[in-house]
């Protein structure tokens, strides 16, 4: 044990000094591998990051939960689009028919949705997102506040003229958060008194616009916004034990019970399962790892075989030492070990180079509010790849080494 630390120990420190001597070799083999490592670590740390991000949009819209809409979300099994177009919007009454028939159902809130401006004394705030909501909405799409409270039942009930606005919103009408609580803004002729601030929420490029919005309750959005024309929706959340496929099931046949729709007519709606959109996200990054791996793999290549040339050099410069070595009893295995060990450690460097390199990416990409993360799974699998690509790319010139009759390396 202790003559294989001592071989060990020999060897990184003949390594260190060759690298230490031949700088500018050293920095041309490293570049290889750094930039195949910057690559594949950087286009699979950017892509997971974006798929977790997308994700966690995703998963805003709810847990277990089904979108009934006369739209189909992931595009349809090739229906012209003036047939979505023709198909009836949803409606409030469709709501309390599916609370009453479902048994898989937790809840069911209906939504519209829309764009308008509101006013402030001498503000004005264009293309703001109108949702008109139920009391139910925070059961599927539980909201943060940071000022204020949520609508009450007897304002939903009555209609009342409060609402929530976006904390975005809140901040270009009246400064701050805490000042909009109490205050007014004007819709569509209408005055409408604030009650809450939605907790900011940042950029968002699925399902809820939190930060630009206001949230009114549907008894009076509807007097103000067209409900038809209002892109209204349900959303059914299942009970906990209850799978999406068996809760997409259920309300497909309730569904077509209330809009009496025959054995041999097709559905004038569409079911959009969150988890199913979810799943096809998780498939298309899948892919886009691939091809991101593959051009990695390709970097590397290329590195690996700069390394390898690099590796028979300093064979070849080193033939007389070999020689040496092998003549006052080194064994071939010792120095198949150095070189395999040198190569090893070059592609290590030029790991950490391509991983600092990924880290300044990282940096720069979340200055542009895009946060990227490094997962540790990354971490150990550049140390695996740098040390497979080091003991292939010098086990060629090791082999050699370990191989030469040691007088005629001597007479070398």
């Amino acid at each position: 044990m202790r003559k294989s630390l001592n071989i060990l120990r020999n060897s990184l420190r003949l390594t260190l000094q060759e690298l230490k001597v031949n700088k500018l070799r050293t920095a041309l083999s490293l570049t290889g591998v750094a930039f195949g490592i910057f690559c594949i670590i950087g286009v699979l740390a950017t892509v997971n990051s974006l798929e977790r991000n997308i994700q966690n949009e995703v998963k805003s819209l709810g847990s277990n939960t089904i979108y009934i809409d006369k739209w189909e979300y992931s595009g349809g099994p090739d229906m012209p689009f003036w047939k979505y177009r023709a198909r009836p919007v949803m409606k409030y009454q469709e709501m309390n028919l599916i609370k009453e028939r479902s048994q898989l159902v937790d809840d069911v809130t209906f939504l519209m949705q829309a764009g308008g401006s509101i006013a402030h004394n001498d503000d004005i705030i264009e293309n703001v997102r109108v949702y008109g909501i139920v009391e139910g909405q925070t059961t599927i799409q539980p909201l943060s506040f940071d000022q204020g409270r949520y609508i009450s039942s007897a304002e939903f009930n009555s209609g009342t003229a409060v609402g929530l606005i976006g904390f975005d919103n809140a901040e270009q009408l009246f400064g701050t958060a805490e000042r909009a609580i109490g205050k007014d803004f004007v819709i569509k002729g209408k005055k409408v008194s604030i009650v809450g601030v939605i907790k900011k929420e940042g950029k968002n490029f699925i399902g809820w616009d939190y930060d630009n919005c206001i949230m009114l309750p549907y008894k009076f959005c509807k007097q103000i916004i067209d409900e038809k024309n209002a892109n209204p929706v349900l959303i059914a959340k299942g009970k906990e034990t209850v799978t999406s496929a068996a809760l997409m099931n259920e309300l497909e046949g309730i569904m077509r019970q209330i809009r009496r729709i025959g054995p041999t007519e097709e559905n004038n709606f569409s079911l959009n399962s969150v988890e199913a959109f979810s799943k096809a996200i998780t498939g298309l990054f899948s892919t886009v790892d691939i091809v991101g791996g593959l051009i990695g793999v390709i970097s590397l290549i290329v590195g690996m075989f700069g390394i390898a040339n690099i590796m028979f050099v300093t064979v070849k410069e080193r033939t007389s030492v070999i020689g040496l070595k092998k003549a006052i009893g080194a064994k071939s295995a010792s120095i198949l070990f150095e070189f395999l060990l040198e190569a090893s450690i070059l592609c290590l460097m030029g790991g950490a180079c391509g991983l600092f390199l990924v880290y300044i990416l990282s940096i720069v990409l979340t200055m542009l509010d895009f946060p990227v993360y490094i997962s540790f799974p990354l971490l150990v699998g550049t140390v695996i790849i740098c040390l497979v690509v080091g003991v292939l790319a010098g086990i060629f010139p090791a082999s050699k080494a370990a191989r030469m009759n040691p007088v005629v390396a001597i007479r070398s």
